[in-house]
C-alpha cells in the first residue's frame, strides 16, 4: 500500500530535525519536510494555506476558528515555547523602571495579534497591573518597514491600535524615543547596539530568574507555536492526526537523549548538562517540553483567557475544542 504524500512547513529545531531528515517516519505518511522561517510559514500558510501540514502561531490559529469555515485543525504538539518576559524592550530615556511604569506610555509590537504580545500584555497586567488597555500600541515591522497584521483585527473600542508609518521601524523609533517600548518576538537591532550608545535595554534585566519564579508559581510554559493540518486533507485522512502526534513525539524524545549524552557533548555549550539539570529541577520533570493536553492544560487555558480578553478570540474556548479529537487519545492505557 502507497504511503500518503504530505508537505509539513516547520522551522529547523532540534526537536523536528528527527523528522527532517527522516530518522522519524511518520506511520503510513511520505512526509516532504519544507524547513522555512516561522513568519514565512505563518503568512504562506494564513493567507493561502500552501501546506499539508504547518507549524502555526497559537493565537492566530485561535483566531481562524470563528471563521465560519475554518481552515486548520490542530494537533497538541508545540514545537514552539518560550518564555516572553526577556523580549520586552524599552527606551531607557523613557522614564520607565518598573513594569508599572509602562502605563500610559507607547509600545510598539510586530502585530497585536501574535502569540508573543498576547502572553506579554497578559503577563503585565495580571502580574504587573499594566491593564491591557493603558498603553497605546503601534504595529510594524521591528527591522523592516511595511510589516501588517497576517489576520484582520475587529478590536474593542478601549484599545488603541496604530500602524506606524509604513517608511519606519519600531527598532528605529524605539531608539530614538519615538515609542517608550517594545513587545517583541526578537531582539531589535537598537538593543544589539546598546554597547555603542543605544538606550534601548530590557524591562527586566535579569528576566532569567523572573522567568524561573514566573513557572515555579504559576506552572505556565509560554507556547507559541502548535502544528495544524489543513481541514480539507484531516477531514480526508483523520487517522494522519495520531501518525503525526506520535511521529513528533518521537523526534522530541531523540532530543532528550542528546541532552544527558556525557561522553562527548551534542551541542556547543561547555554546561549543557547541567543546563538540563537545573531545567529538570525548575519543572519538576524530565518532559520540560512537554506534548499533548493535559500537561499543558493550564497554559492553554490561560492563553484561551488572555486571547477572548484582548479582543482576539471571539468566544471562550475550552483547549480540547482546539485539536482533532483522535489526536487527544492514545491506544495506550
Amino acid at each position: 500500500m502507497s504511503k500518503l504524500s504530505l508537505s509539513l512547513a516547520c522551522w529547523d529545531y532540534d526537536r523536528t530535525r528527527a523528522l527532517q531528515d527522516g530518522r522519524v517516519q511518520p506511520e503510513g505518511i511520505d512526509l516532504n519536510f519544507v524547513p522555512l522561517r516561522v513568519e514565512e510559514i505563518f503568512f504562506r500558510q494564513l493567507r493561502h494555506a500552501e501546506f499539508d501540514v504547518a507549524e502555526m502561531s497559537l493565537s492566530s490559529y485561535v483566531m481562524t476558528l470563528s471563521q465560519d469555515d475554518p481552515p486548520f485543525v490542530a494537533i497538541p504538539i508545540f514545537p514552539s515555547k518560550f518564555f516572553r518576559h526577556g523580549n520586552i524592550y524599552i527606551n531607557g530615556n523613557s522614564g520607565i523602571e518598573s513594569p508599572s511604569d509602562l502605563v500610559g506610555k507607547k509600545v510598539g509590537v510586530a502585530e497585536f495579534q501574535m502569540t508573543a504580545g498576547v502572553w506579554q500584555r497578559g503577563v503585565l497586567a495580571e502580574e504587573y497591573g499594566v491593564p491591557v488597555d493603558s498603553v497605546t500600541y503601534w504595529t510594524g515591522g521591528v527591522e523592516e518597514p511595511g510589516r501588517i497584521e497576517k489576520l484582520p483585527l475587529d478590536l474593542p473600542d478601549n484599545l488603541s491600535v496604530t500602524p506606524i508609518p509604513t517608511d519606519r521601524s519600531l527598532s528605529d523609533m524605539l531608539e530614538k524615543g519615538e515609542i517608550d517600548a517594545l513587545m517583541a518576538a526578537v531582539a531589535p537591532s537598537s538593543f544589539l547596539r546598546r554597547s555603542e550608545g543605544s538606550p534601548v535595554t530590557r524591562l527586566f534585566p535579569n528576566f532569567v530568574e523572573v522567568e524561573a519564579d514566573y513557572y515555579r508559581r504559576t506552572g505556565i510554559h509560554h507556547i507559541m507555536h502548535t502544528v495544524v493540518i489543513r481541514r480539507d486533507v484531516y477531514e480526508a485522512n483523520r487517522w494522519i492526526a495520531q501518525s503525526l502526534v506520535k511521529a513528533f513525539e518521537a523526534a522530541k524524545n531523540m532530543v532528550y537523549a542528546d541532552l544527558s549524552e556525557t561522553g562527548a557533548l551534542k551541542y556547543m555549550l561547555p554546561w549543557v548538562i547541567a543546563e538540563a539539570e537545573k531545567t529538570r529541577e525548575i519543572f519538576g520533570t524530565d518532559d520540560f517540553w512537554s506534548y499533548g493536553l493535559e500537561p499543558n492544560r493550564k497554559t492553554l487555558v490561560k492563553f484561551l483567557e488572555y486571547s477572548q480578553g484582548q479582543g482576539l478570540a471571539k468566544r471562550h474556548y475550552e483547549p480540547e475544542e482546539l485539536f482533532a479529537p483522535e489526536s487527544l487519545e492514545s491506544w495506550k492505557k
